[in-house]
């Protein structure tokens, strides 16, 4: 059986990435904070896709959490096969409001932690010839609007350097990177996207299913939809300093907490 890492299952992008890998029949290590909403989650999936169900609480901000994960991708009588880095977090507010504190949390979480993870499930897999990892990222990644979007350009980066020197040992890798999902992210960062227009939204399900496609036709970046290709092409075409300062203005008048 096929066994399927994600981390931050529990809702949004991972939850929907353990339905759809469950339903495909993967064993599945789910990874996320609450052990209790793990638990519920895992009991779930068990009943209403009959596979294996493991769940590790971790918080992936922390060295312990990271580590532990890290030990379990490399568990080589355990194998796990594709791996998930979805887990996220975003702070409320412009880069010289925030806590410092609070911006080098998030770039743990999406860069440190995806390193390590992603060295340890590599290093397993190319000993089998045979594993698939999906760094979530975002369009953000394309933006100069920033912590957030630097560290998701940074996964990009990073994720189509390792797909380069995994080349022919049976190992893939994908960013993903998405636009707005409707997820508990904005939430959870204390955020008010509720003026967003709804053509801004994509569903999660859906960003799962392309991101499949296109790691099937062995694509180093997913931009699930066609507005959002779009949006990522004028980004790389329009001078960054205009296109931080419509960023910038959208994201106040969108959220305007900021």
């Amino acid at each position: 059986m096929t066994t399927s890492l994600i981390t931050g299952a529990t809702s949004g992008i991972g939850a929907a990435f353990a339905r759809r890998l469950g339903a495909d029949g993967h064993g599945l290590v789910l990874v996320a904070r609450d052990e209790q909403r793990l638990a519920a989650t895992a009991a779930d999936l068990r009943q209403r896709y009959g596979v294996e169900v493991e769940v590790l609480p971790a918080d992936l901000t922390e060295d312990d959490g990271i580590a532990a994960v890290e030990a379990r991708l490399r568990d080589r009588a355990r194998p796990v096969d594709v791996l998930v880095n979805n887990a996220g977090a975003g702070n409320r507010g412009t880069f010289l409001d925030v806590p410092v504190a609070d911006e080098v949390r998030m770039l743990r979480l999406h860069c440190e932690a995806v390193l390590r993870l992603t060295a340890a499930a590599v290093g397993a897999m190319r000993e089998r010839r045979y594993g698939f990892v999906v760094n979530v990222a975002s369009v953000a990644a394309f933006m100069p609007r920033g912590t957030y979007g630097a560290s998701k350009a940074w996964v990009v980066r990073f994720t189509e350097g390792v797909a380069a020197e995994a080349a022919g040992s049976g190992v893939r890798l994908l960013a993903l990177c998405p636009g707005f999902v409707r997820t508990e992210f904005h939430a959870r960062a204390g955020m008010d996207a509720g003026r967003l227009p709804a053509v801004a939204w994509l569903d999660a399900d859906a960003v799962v299913t392309a991101c499949l496609r296109d790691l099937a036709l062995r694509r180093t970046v997913s931009v699930p939809s066609v507005r959002y290709k779009l949006v990522v092409a004028l980004a790389r075409h329009v001078p960054s300093r205009l296109y931080a300062a419509a960023s910038t203005r959208a994201g106040r008048r969108f959220d305007p907490k900021l």
